[in-house]
């Protein structure tokens, strides 16, 4: 729970710092906040709360450093401390976060496994290089693909239990691994052939998981698995937006495409994801259930419709106007998702009928 509410201490600042980027009032105007808003957000807050997933998964006392770690690198950057303070935290729990997966490799070897490794290896390169000050926009590839792999590597977990995955089609995931890999790599050094190549592998594993997840199955299911499916899917969708740029606008570090691509990825792929597993990951974590209710939905629905708003038409039309409502409304469905969250952890199951889908296990861990 501390740990929680650290990686929910690293949102909240995280969406200040948000609206004082889209030139908004905030509640706590920083001009530090502002410029941590990337970091804070993939490894304060998503960080923190996936790998605590992870920890607990591998059942050591040990493990708990890394999410520790990243908290407290996060709650670092919000305090007078330097700057640098706060790039160890991250680096810190980066580095323990390997040996977790070295002990579920040890456990039971999966393609699985080695490719949530990868994003990881991206992960410590991401906060390794911006210590050593590399400026953010250049590391968003690596922190895009440290959480992407993550969760494409969890999704193979689940997707074995369809037919159509079999040896060949988790070789060919693992290689479009490596090469989304090897495409941040060749970016850092010569962007104009390392982000056709990350578009490439972009799409190679968006095309990957329309294939073999079983999201595309259980979305015409009811209840739960359905919920979880579709907000699964629209992330995917955004997977798609974020290659195609990536594709066939090449580098950018500033203006509507930078923008574009980095919400595509941060909010339209990885909080659907965390909207899509909420119900099941943290009553796993806080052993304490988090009932479906339709309701939410509204809060995704929310994030997609801005979101197709702010990027397709805000960015792409380049109206400022519109990329600053529709990053506002962003901010509105993130927080009505915590708020939903939070009162349907306090109201407890709505009824017997509301529990009757046993197939939401199957769908995420």
């Amino acid at each position: 729970m501390a740990l929680l509410l650290v990686g929910g201490i690293a949102l909240l600042a995280g969406l200040d710092g948000a609206l004082l980027l889209l030139g908004l009032s905030a509640p706590i105007v920083s001009a530090r906040l502002a410029d941590v808003h990337g970091p804070l957000m993939v490894f304060g807050f998503v960080g923190t709360v996936v790998v605590l997933e992870r920890a607990v998964a591998v059942r050591k006392k040990w493990a708990f450093l890394s999410p520790a770690l990243l908290g407290a690198g996060g709650l670092a950057l919000l305090s007078p401390l330097p700057l640098p303070v706060g790039q160890l935290g991250f680096v810190a729990g980066s580095v323990v976060l390997l040996p977790i997966y070295l002990m579920i490799w040890r456990r039971a070897p999966s393609t699985s496994t080695a490719v949530q490794a990868l994003g990881a290896m991206l992960g410590l390169m991401a906060t390794v290089l911006w210590l050593g000050g590399m400026p953010i926009p250049l590391l968003v590839p690596a922190m895009s693909l440290y959480l992407v792999l993550t969760i494409a590597g969890e999704r193979l977990e689940l997707a074995r239990i369809s037919p159509s995955v079999d040896e060949r089609a988790e070789t060919r995931l693992l290689g479009v691994s490596l090469a989304t890999l090897a495409g941040v790599v060749i970016a850092l050094f010569w962007p104009s052939i390392g982000y056709p190549l990350l578009g490439i592998g972009m799409l190679g594993l968006v095309a990957w998981l329309f294939r073999h997840d079983v999201a595309t199955r259980l979305i015409r299911s009811r209840g739960l698995p359905r919920y979880m499916a579709a907000c699964l899917l629209a992330g995917y969708g955004w997977l798609v937006v974020a290659g195609g740029c990536w594709l066939i606008l090449g580098p950018s570090y500033s203006g509507p495409a930078y923008d574009g691509v980095l919400h595509a990825v941060f909010l339209g792929f990885v909080m659907s994801m965390i909207m899509a597993h909420a119900p099941t990951i943290l009553p796993a974590v806080l052993r304490r259930p988090l009932p479906y209710r339709p309701v939410m939905y509204g809060p995704a629905a929310l994030l997609h419709a801005s979101l197709l708003a702010r990027i397709l038409f805000g960015d792409a039309r380049a109206l400022p106007w519109l990329v600053e409502w529709g990053g506002l409304l962003n901010i509105v469905a993130v927080l009505s998702f915590v708020l939903v969250a939070v009162v349907s952890v306090l109201l407890g199951a709505p009824g017997p009928s509301a529990t009757r889908p046993t197939t939401a296990g199957k769908v995420s861990r």
